[in-house]
Protein backbone atom coordinates (compact mmCIF):
# COMPACT_ATOMS: atom_id res chain seq x y z
CA UNK A 1 0.00 0.00 0.00
CA UNK A 2 6.42 4.98 -0.77
CA UNK A 3 7.34 4.66 2.85
CA UNK A 4 7.29 1.24 4.64
CA UNK A 5 5.28 -0.28 1.71
CA UNK A 6 6.25 2.24 -1.33
CA UNK A 7 4.41 4.32 -3.86
CA UNK A 8 2.42 0.94 -5.28
CA UNK A 9 0.09 -0.04 -2.04
CA UNK A 10 -0.69 3.78 -1.98
CA UNK A 11 -1.81 2.71 -5.20
CA UNK A 12 -3.36 -0.94 -4.93
CA UNK A 13 -3.53 -1.19 -1.00
CA UNK A 14 -2.27 -4.38 -0.28
CA UNK A 15 -0.69 -1.32 2.41
CA UNK A 16 1.08 0.85 0.04
CA UNK A 17 -1.46 3.20 1.28
CA UNK A 18 0.18 3.05 5.27
CA UNK A 19 3.26 4.03 3.36
CA UNK A 20 2.99 7.27 2.79
CA UNK A 21 2.87 8.18 6.78
CA UNK A 22 5.14 5.37 7.82
CA UNK A 23 7.93 7.06 7.67
CA UNK A 24 6.69 10.08 9.35
CA UNK A 25 4.90 8.19 11.67
CA UNK A 26 8.76 6.56 12.67
CA UNK A 27 10.51 9.75 13.26
CA UNK A 28 7.78 11.57 15.29
CA UNK A 29 8.98 9.83 18.28
CA UNK A 30 11.97 11.71 17.27
CA UNK A 31 11.10 14.78 17.77
CA UNK A 32 11.78 15.24 21.97
CA UNK A 33 15.60 15.33 20.25
CA UNK A 34 14.58 18.13 18.16
CA UNK A 35 12.95 19.91 20.95
CA UNK A 36 12.61 22.98 18.42
CA UNK A 37 16.51 23.51 18.02
CA UNK A 38 16.56 21.89 14.79
CA UNK A 39 20.28 23.23 13.76
CA UNK A 40 23.01 21.21 15.15
CA UNK A 41 20.69 19.02 17.90
CA UNK A 42 22.38 15.67 17.52
CA UNK A 43 23.87 13.63 13.73
CA UNK A 44 20.85 12.16 13.61
CA UNK A 45 19.95 15.88 11.75
CA UNK A 46 20.84 14.28 8.22
CA UNK A 47 18.30 10.87 8.96
CA UNK A 48 15.36 13.43 8.96
CA UNK A 49 16.45 15.81 5.82
CA UNK A 50 14.58 14.47 2.43
CA UNK A 51 16.64 16.18 -0.20
CA UNK A 52 16.40 16.20 -3.99
CA UNK A 53 18.64 13.51 -5.22
CA UNK A 54 18.54 15.36 -8.84
CA UNK A 55 20.02 18.82 -7.30
CA UNK A 56 21.88 17.92 -4.13
CA UNK A 57 24.29 14.64 -3.16
CA UNK A 58 23.95 14.48 0.18
CA UNK A 59 21.99 16.30 3.32
CA UNK A 60 25.18 17.80 4.18
CA UNK A 61 25.34 19.58 0.09
CA UNK A 62 21.79 20.78 0.64
CA UNK A 63 22.85 22.09 4.03
CA UNK A 64 25.79 23.86 2.76
CA UNK A 65 24.08 25.33 -0.36
CA UNK A 66 21.60 27.21 2.57
CA UNK A 67 23.92 28.15 4.15
CA UNK A 68 25.90 30.19 1.62
CA UNK A 69 22.65 31.12 0.32
CA UNK A 70 22.00 32.74 3.80
CA UNK A 71 25.42 34.58 3.88
CA UNK A 72 25.20 35.81 0.37
CA UNK A 73 22.22 37.89 1.37
CA UNK A 74 23.98 39.66 3.74
CA UNK A 75 26.29 40.97 0.34
CA UNK A 76 23.76 40.94 -2.46
CA UNK A 77 21.15 42.68 -0.91
CA UNK A 78 20.59 46.18 1.01
CA UNK A 79 21.64 46.40 4.35
CA UNK A 80 19.30 46.39 6.93
CA UNK A 81 19.05 49.76 8.77
CA UNK A 82 17.33 50.61 11.96
CA UNK A 83 15.37 53.44 12.56
CA UNK A 84 17.12 55.60 15.23
CA UNK A 85 18.63 53.36 18.53
CA UNK A 86 16.16 51.20 17.72
CA UNK A 87 18.33 47.35 18.29
CA UNK A 88 17.76 44.43 16.16
CA UNK A 89 19.06 40.49 16.03
CA UNK A 90 21.46 40.17 13.58
CA UNK A 91 20.61 37.09 10.03
CA UNK A 92 21.46 33.74 11.86
CA UNK A 93 21.23 30.50 9.78
CA UNK A 94 20.36 27.75 12.37
CA UNK A 95 20.67 24.92 10.27
CA UNK A 96 17.56 24.51 8.59
CA UNK A 97 16.26 27.94 8.25
CA UNK A 98 17.86 31.33 7.16
CA UNK A 99 16.63 34.04 9.79
CA UNK A 100 16.37 37.79 8.76
CA UNK A 101 17.28 40.88 10.74
CA UNK A 102 14.45 40.98 13.55
CA UNK A 103 13.97 44.41 15.79
CA UNK A 104 14.45 43.76 19.27
CA UNK A 105 11.46 42.67 21.35
CA UNK A 106 9.87 41.46 18.55
CA UNK A 107 8.98 37.02 16.97
CA UNK A 108 10.17 36.22 13.66
CA UNK A 109 8.64 33.72 11.92
CA UNK A 110 9.28 31.17 8.79
CA UNK A 111 7.74 28.88 7.08
CA UNK A 112 8.74 25.40 8.04
CA UNK A 113 11.26 23.77 5.94
CA UNK A 114 10.10 21.17 3.21
CA UNK A 115 12.76 19.43 3.66
CA UNK A 116 12.48 17.73 7.06
CA UNK A 117 10.77 14.62 7.70
CA UNK A 118 7.17 15.18 9.49
CA UNK A 119 7.28 18.92 9.37
CA UNK A 120 4.47 20.26 7.65
CA UNK A 121 6.40 23.45 5.27
CA UNK A 122 2.17 25.51 5.61
CA UNK A 123 3.37 25.53 9.44
CA UNK A 124 4.88 28.66 10.87
CA UNK A 125 8.64 28.19 12.82
CA UNK A 126 9.67 31.24 15.42
CA UNK A 127 12.73 32.55 16.73
CA UNK A 128 12.70 35.37 19.56
CA UNK A 129 14.70 38.57 19.43
CA UNK A 130 15.07 39.87 23.14
CA UNK A 131 14.74 43.60 23.94
CA UNK A 132 18.58 44.39 23.91
CA UNK A 133 18.93 42.86 20.08
CA UNK A 134 20.29 39.21 21.34
CA UNK A 135 18.49 36.03 19.92
CA UNK A 136 16.71 33.86 22.64
CA UNK A 137 19.10 31.32 23.95
CA UNK A 138 18.11 27.97 25.33
CA UNK A 139 18.55 27.46 29.13
CA UNK A 140 19.79 23.59 28.52
CA UNK A 141 21.72 23.90 25.19
CA UNK A 142 23.17 27.66 26.12
CA UNK A 143 22.80 27.92 21.98
CA UNK A 144 20.48 30.21 20.34
CA UNK A 145 17.30 28.41 19.55
CA UNK A 146 14.76 28.48 17.10
CA UNK A 147 11.19 26.88 17.84
CA UNK A 148 10.26 24.16 15.04
CA UNK A 149 8.04 22.68 17.46
CA UNK A 150 4.61 23.91 15.62
CA UNK A 151 5.95 22.49 12.53
CA UNK A 152 4.44 18.77 13.38
CA UNK A 153 0.83 18.58 12.93
CA UNK A 154 0.02 16.19 15.89
CA UNK A 155 -3.61 15.48 14.68
CA UNK A 156 -1.79 14.28 11.44
CA UNK A 157 0.60 12.24 13.60
CA UNK A 158 -2.39 10.80 15.97
CA UNK A 159 -4.32 10.08 12.77
CA UNK A 160 -1.55 7.89 11.01
CA UNK A 161 -0.93 6.21 13.97
CA UNK A 162 -4.46 5.54 14.33
CA UNK A 163 -4.36 3.99 10.62
CA UNK A 164 -1.38 1.94 11.62
CA UNK A 165 -2.97 0.71 14.57
CA UNK A 166 -6.08 -0.30 12.22
CA UNK A 167 -3.65 -1.76 9.62
CA UNK A 168 -2.05 -4.01 12.36
CA UNK A 169 -5.65 -5.01 14.16
CA UNK A 170 -7.63 -5.38 10.33
CA UNK A 171 -4.33 -7.51 9.36
CA UNK A 172 -4.59 -9.94 13.17
CA UNK A 173 -7.81 -10.39 12.08
CA UNK A 174 -7.63 -11.32 8.84
CA UNK A 175 -4.75 -13.88 9.06
CA UNK A 176 -6.82 -15.77 11.95
CA UNK A 177 -9.89 -16.26 9.68
CA UNK A 178 -7.58 -16.97 6.74
CA UNK A 179 -5.94 -20.05 8.96
CA UNK A 180 -9.03 -21.38 9.68
CA UNK A 181 -10.30 -21.38 6.11
CA UNK A 182 -7.14 -23.14 5.14
CA UNK A 183 -7.43 -25.76 7.72
CA UNK A 184 -11.25 -26.20 6.97
CA UNK A 185 -10.07 -26.70 3.23
CA UNK A 186 -7.03 -29.53 3.75
CA UNK A 187 -9.74 -31.55 6.20
CA UNK A 188 -11.92 -32.64 4.00
CA UNK A 189 -11.59 -34.79 0.68
CA UNK A 190 -14.86 -33.54 -0.94
CA UNK A 191 -13.67 -30.13 -0.97
CA UNK A 192 -10.67 -31.55 -3.27
CA UNK A 193 -11.31 -29.80 -6.50
CA UNK A 194 -9.41 -27.56 -8.95
CA UNK A 195 -11.30 -24.40 -7.99
CA UNK A 196 -10.74 -25.08 -3.98
CA UNK A 197 -6.89 -25.58 -4.70
CA UNK A 198 -7.17 -22.10 -6.23
CA UNK A 199 -8.48 -20.87 -2.80
CA UNK A 200 -5.77 -22.71 -1.36
CA UNK A 201 -3.12 -21.00 -3.15
CA UNK A 202 -4.82 -17.42 -3.04
CA UNK A 203 -5.52 -17.89 0.86
CA UNK A 204 -2.15 -18.86 2.15
CA UNK A 205 -0.74 -15.71 0.31
CA UNK A 206 -2.89 -13.90 1.75
CA UNK A 207 -1.77 -15.15 5.40
CA UNK A 208 1.54 -15.31 4.47
CA UNK A 209 0.88 -11.21 3.45
CA UNK A 210 -0.90 -10.43 6.80
CA UNK A 211 1.85 -12.21 8.74
CA UNK A 212 4.91 -10.31 7.62
CA UNK A 213 2.97 -6.79 7.63
CA UNK A 214 2.26 -7.13 10.91
CA UNK A 215 5.86 -7.64 11.50
CA UNK A 216 6.89 -4.60 9.49
CA UNK A 217 4.80 -2.63 11.35
CA UNK A 218 5.62 -3.57 14.35
CA UNK A 219 9.25 -4.27 14.29
CA UNK A 220 10.12 -1.52 10.96
CA UNK A 221 7.70 1.32 10.83
CA UNK A 222 7.36 1.32 14.63
CA UNK A 223 11.09 1.48 14.93
CA UNK A 224 13.39 4.12 13.84
CA UNK A 225 16.36 3.13 15.09
CA UNK A 226 16.25 0.13 12.48
CA UNK A 227 15.23 2.60 10.06
CA UNK A 228 18.52 4.64 10.64
CA UNK A 229 20.28 1.72 10.50
CA UNK A 230 18.92 0.20 6.98
CA UNK A 231 19.81 -3.37 8.60
CA UNK A 232 19.96 -5.88 6.01
CA UNK A 233 16.92 -8.28 7.68
CA UNK A 234 14.18 -5.37 7.08
CA UNK A 235 15.75 -5.07 3.51
CA UNK A 236 14.68 -8.46 2.79
CA UNK A 237 11.46 -8.18 4.36
CA UNK A 238 10.57 -4.91 1.98
CA UNK A 239 11.42 -7.41 -0.72
CA UNK A 240 9.64 -10.45 0.57
CA UNK A 241 6.21 -8.29 1.11
CA UNK A 242 6.94 -6.54 -2.32
CA UNK A 243 6.60 -10.24 -3.81
CA UNK A 244 3.88 -11.71 -1.47
CA UNK A 245 2.09 -8.86 -2.86
CA UNK A 246 2.37 -9.46 -6.55
CA UNK A 247 1.60 -13.44 -5.46
CA UNK A 248 -1.29 -12.07 -3.98
CA UNK A 249 -2.47 -10.07 -6.86
CA UNK A 250 -1.60 -13.08 -9.84
CA UNK A 251 -3.78 -15.56 -7.55
CA UNK A 252 -6.34 -13.24 -8.02
CA UNK A 253 -6.23 -13.02 -11.66
CA UNK A 254 -5.79 -17.17 -11.65
CA UNK A 255 -9.14 -16.98 -9.74
CA UNK A 256 -10.97 -14.98 -12.53
CA UNK A 257 -9.01 -16.68 -15.37
CA UNK A 258 -10.24 -19.98 -13.99
CA UNK A 259 -13.76 -18.78 -13.32
CA UNK A 260 -13.40 -17.07 -17.26
CA UNK A 261 -11.84 -20.70 -18.72
CA UNK A 262 -14.79 -22.49 -16.78
CA UNK A 263 -17.70 -20.65 -18.01
CA UNK A 264 -16.64 -20.17 -21.35
CA UNK A 265 -13.76 -22.97 -22.65
CA UNK A 266 -16.06 -25.22 -19.83
CA UNK A 267 -13.68 -28.43 -20.59
CA UNK A 268 -10.20 -27.89 -19.58
CA UNK A 269 -7.26 -30.13 -17.79
CA UNK A 270 -7.41 -29.72 -14.26
CA UNK A 271 -3.42 -30.78 -13.78
CA UNK A 272 -2.99 -28.70 -16.97
CA UNK A 273 -4.58 -25.04 -15.95
CA UNK A 274 -2.96 -25.53 -12.10
CA UNK A 275 0.67 -26.15 -13.30
CA UNK A 276 -0.36 -23.30 -15.39
CA UNK A 277 -1.68 -21.24 -12.40
CA UNK A 278 1.51 -22.15 -10.04
CA UNK A 279 3.38 -20.83 -12.44
CA UNK A 280 1.53 -17.30 -13.14
CA UNK A 281 1.07 -17.56 -9.13
CA UNK A 282 4.26 -18.03 -7.46
CA UNK A 283 7.08 -18.42 -10.15
CA UNK A 284 6.39 -15.26 -12.22
CA UNK A 285 6.60 -12.81 -8.85
CA UNK A 286 10.08 -13.99 -8.24
CA UNK A 287 11.54 -12.94 -11.67
CA UNK A 288 9.73 -9.48 -11.40
CA UNK A 289 10.92 -9.22 -7.74
CA UNK A 290 14.00 -9.99 -8.57
CA UNK A 291 14.44 -7.56 -11.32
CA UNK A 292 12.99 -5.06 -9.17
CA UNK A 293 15.60 -5.67 -5.81
CA UNK A 294 18.55 -5.26 -8.84
CA UNK A 295 17.34 -1.88 -10.27
CA UNK A 296 16.99 -0.65 -7.14
CA UNK A 297 19.79 -1.84 -5.39
CA UNK A 298 21.74 -0.55 -7.92
CA UNK A 299 20.70 3.39 -7.62
CA UNK A 300 23.08 4.04 -4.03
CA UNK A 301 20.30 6.93 -3.17
CA UNK A 302 17.22 4.38 -3.00
CA UNK A 303 19.26 1.87 -0.39
CA UNK A 304 18.11 3.90 2.86
CA UNK A 305 15.39 3.25 5.56
CA UNK A 306 15.26 0.00 4.62
CA UNK A 307 14.21 0.96 1.07
CA UNK A 308 10.68 2.71 2.59
CA UNK A 309 11.51 5.99 0.69
CA UNK A 310 10.20 6.15 -2.94
CA UNK A 311 11.82 4.97 -5.77
CA UNK A 312 10.98 5.00 -9.73
CA UNK A 313 11.88 1.30 -9.77
CA UNK A 314 8.40 0.95 -8.12
CA UNK A 315 7.23 1.01 -11.96
CA UNK A 316 8.63 -2.33 -12.28
CA UNK A 317 5.89 -3.69 -10.05
CA UNK A 318 3.07 -1.20 -10.94
CA UNK A 319 2.61 -2.45 -14.14
CA UNK A 320 2.03 -5.89 -13.75
CA UNK A 321 -0.63 -5.36 -10.48
CA UNK A 322 -1.87 -2.83 -13.20
CA UNK A 323 -2.33 -5.43 -16.12
CA UNK A 324 -3.74 -7.56 -13.48
CA UNK A 325 -6.18 -5.55 -12.35
CA UNK A 326 -7.19 -5.03 -15.75
CA UNK A 327 -7.57 -8.44 -16.95
CA UNK A 328 -9.80 -9.58 -13.53
CA UNK A 329 -12.16 -6.47 -14.28
CA UNK A 330 -12.26 -7.94 -18.27
CA UNK A 331 -12.88 -11.62 -16.49
CA UNK A 332 -15.48 -10.06 -14.40
CA UNK A 333 -18.01 -8.24 -16.88
CA UNK A 334 -17.28 -11.46 -18.71
CA UNK A 335 -18.50 -13.58 -16.45
CA UNK A 336 -22.02 -11.42 -15.36
CA UNK A 337 -22.48 -11.37 -19.24
CA UNK A 338 -22.21 -15.26 -19.90
CA UNK A 339 -24.28 -15.36 -16.26
CA UNK A 340 -26.33 -13.15 -17.87
CA UNK A 341 -27.48 -14.83 -20.75
CA UNK A 342 -27.76 -18.27 -19.77
CA UNK A 343 -30.51 -17.37 -16.99
CA UNK A 344 -32.18 -15.47 -19.97
CA UNK A 345 -32.50 -18.14 -21.77
CA UNK A 346 -33.83 -20.66 -19.13
CA UNK A 347 -35.71 -18.60 -16.69
CA UNK A 348 -39.96 -17.80 -16.87
CA UNK A 349 -38.83 -14.58 -15.79
CA UNK A 350 -35.50 -13.17 -16.98
CA UNK A 351 -35.35 -9.99 -16.64
CA UNK A 352 -35.70 -9.81 -12.80
CA UNK A 353 -33.57 -13.15 -11.48
CA UNK A 354 -30.78 -12.48 -14.35
CA UNK A 355 -30.56 -8.87 -12.17
CA UNK A 356 -30.36 -10.20 -9.39
CA UNK A 357 -28.03 -12.85 -9.86
CA UNK A 358 -25.67 -10.96 -11.75
CA UNK A 359 -25.55 -8.78 -8.52
CA UNK A 360 -24.94 -11.27 -6.34
CA UNK A 361 -22.22 -12.65 -8.45
CA UNK A 362 -20.41 -9.38 -9.26
CA UNK A 363 -20.63 -8.16 -5.49
CA UNK A 364 -18.90 -11.77 -4.61
CA UNK A 365 -16.57 -11.79 -7.29
CA UNK A 366 -14.59 -8.05 -6.41
CA UNK A 367 -12.57 -9.44 -2.94
CA UNK A 368 -11.67 -12.41 -4.61
CA UNK A 369 -10.49 -10.88 -7.86
CA UNK A 370 -9.25 -8.13 -5.87
CA UNK A 371 -10.86 -5.22 -8.15
CA UNK A 372 -12.09 -2.97 -4.56
CA UNK A 373 -8.18 -1.90 -4.90
CA UNK A 374 -9.17 0.10 -8.22
CA UNK A 375 -10.54 2.80 -5.96
CA UNK A 376 -7.97 3.34 -4.26
CA UNK A 377 -5.81 5.81 -6.55
CA UNK A 378 -8.75 8.15 -6.05
CA UNK A 379 -7.90 9.99 -2.77
CA UNK A 380 -8.64 13.34 -1.88
CA UNK A 381 -5.79 16.30 -1.60
CA UNK A 382 -3.66 16.24 0.87
CA UNK A 383 -5.03 18.01 4.10
CA UNK A 384 -8.58 17.89 3.09
CA UNK A 385 -11.16 16.42 5.89
CA UNK A 386 -11.76 13.58 2.86
CA UNK A 387 -8.52 12.63 3.27
CA UNK A 388 -8.78 11.21 6.92
CA UNK A 389 -11.47 9.37 5.79
CA UNK A 390 -10.12 7.95 3.04
CA UNK A 391 -6.82 6.30 5.45
CA UNK A 392 -9.31 5.27 7.99
CA UNK A 393 -11.21 3.64 4.72
CA UNK A 394 -8.78 2.49 2.80
CA UNK A 395 -6.84 0.43 5.82
CA UNK A 396 -10.08 -1.17 6.65
CA UNK A 397 -10.42 -2.45 3.29
CA UNK A 398 -6.75 -3.70 2.76
CA UNK A 399 -6.32 -4.87 5.73
CA UNK A 400 -9.49 -7.02 5.99
CA UNK A 401 -9.73 -8.59 2.72
CA UNK A 402 -8.48 -11.84 4.22
CA UNK A 403 -11.87 -11.76 6.71
CA UNK A 404 -13.87 -11.01 3.78
CA UNK A 405 -12.67 -14.04 1.15
CA UNK A 406 -13.27 -16.17 4.17
CA UNK A 407 -16.55 -15.21 4.86
CA UNK A 408 -17.60 -14.95 0.82
CA UNK A 409 -15.57 -18.19 -0.21
CA UNK A 410 -15.28 -20.28 2.74
CA UNK A 411 -17.96 -20.14 6.15
CA UNK A 412 -20.39 -19.42 3.40
CA UNK A 413 -19.28 -21.48 0.59
CA UNK A 414 -22.29 -24.18 0.52
CA UNK A 415 -19.56 -27.29 -0.39
CA UNK A 416 -17.71 -26.60 3.01
CA UNK A 417 -21.23 -26.04 5.02
CA UNK A 418 -22.38 -29.97 3.59
CA UNK A 419 -18.83 -30.91 4.93
CA UNK A 420 -18.86 -29.40 7.98
CA UNK A 421 -22.76 -30.62 8.65
CA UNK A 422 -21.69 -34.18 7.69
CA UNK A 423 -18.78 -34.22 9.57
CA UNK A 424 -20.74 -32.68 12.30
CA UNK A 425 -23.36 -34.53 12.08
CA UNK A 426 -21.50 -37.81 13.27
CA UNK A 427 -20.72 -36.75 16.61
CA UNK A 428 -23.63 -34.77 17.22
CA UNK A 429 -26.48 -36.44 15.90
CA UNK A 430 -29.08 -34.85 18.06
CA UNK A 431 -27.55 -31.31 17.28
CA UNK A 432 -26.56 -31.25 14.17
CA UNK A 433 -28.96 -33.04 11.15
CA UNK A 434 -27.35 -34.72 8.25
CA UNK A 435 -27.67 -32.63 5.24
CA UNK A 436 -28.84 -36.09 3.44
CA UNK A 437 -31.82 -36.29 5.63
CA UNK A 438 -32.81 -32.58 6.09
CA UNK A 439 -35.59 -32.57 3.67
CA UNK A 440 -37.90 -35.09 1.54
CA UNK A 441 -39.09 -36.83 4.77
CA UNK A 442 -35.57 -38.32 4.78
CA UNK A 443 -34.74 -38.77 1.15
CA UNK A 444 -31.15 -37.08 -0.04
CA UNK A 445 -31.35 -32.89 -0.05
CA UNK A 446 -30.12 -31.37 -3.41
CA UNK A 447 -26.73 -29.46 -2.75
CA UNK A 448 -27.16 -25.82 -4.32
CA UNK A 449 -24.04 -24.88 -6.21
CA UNK A 450 -23.48 -21.57 -7.47
CA UNK A 451 -20.77 -21.37 -9.95
CA UNK A 452 -19.02 -18.30 -8.27
CA UNK A 453 -18.30 -19.96 -5.17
Amino acid sequence: MAGSRGRLLNAFGSDWNATGGNANESLFSALDDIGGEGQTADNRQDERIQFDRLEFESPADLMRHLYYTCLRSNVTEKPWEPVGNEKFCPRRFDGWSCWEPTPAGTVAENFCPKFVLGFDHRRLAYRTCHENGSWFVHPLSGREWSNYTNCVDTEDMQLRRLVNDIYIGGYSVSFLTLIISLCIFNSFRTLKCTRIRIHIHLFTSLALSCMFWIVWYKFVVEDPDVLKANVGWCVGLHILLHYLMLVNYFWMFCEGLHLHLVLVIVFIKDIVAMRWFATIGWILPVLLVSLYALVRNAQPHDTDHCWMDESHAMWLLTVPVCCSLVASLIFLINVVRVLLTKLNSTSPHPAPLGLRKATRATLILIPLFGLQHILLPFRPDKGCQLERYYQIGAALLISLQGLCVSCLFCFANHDVIFAVQCYLSRFFPDIVTHPFLESNGGQPATQSRDVVV
